[in-house]
């Protein structure tokens, strides 16, 4: 199986924040990146302490937001370069992964 190094990126949310649609419309139309996935959590809880929740009885719009994605390294560092502006310090995680092709 042939394989390419590629970088996947994991940016932290919440639905209150509003940058969602922001960040997909930029990933999607501008950055052209390969595909983004968003996960809606079910409870979290960031460095300000305050749990996100929902429970039956509560149907929060403050939920955590998971907003995954991947491509070649160096356009993965280009992306996160124009997305500094918008993006809280400590909401992004980056490692290194294969795909094959």
């Amino acid at each position: 199986m042939n394989t390419i190094e590629v970088t996947m990126v994991r940016i932290y949310l919440t639905e209150a924040g509003r940058l969602l649609p922001k960040l997909l419309a930029t990933l999607h139309d501008e950055e052209k990146v390969r595909g983004v996935t968003v996960f809606r959590g079910i409870s979290g809880f960031g460095r300000s302490g305050k749990v996100h929740s929902s429970s039956l009885l509560d149907l929060s719009m403050d939920l955590p937001v998971v907003v995954e994605f991947f491509d070649e390294p160096e356009r993965v560092a280009a992306i996160l370069t124009h997305l500094a502006d918008i993006l809280e310090p400590g909401h992004v995680v980056q490692w290194g992964a294969r795909v094959n092709v």
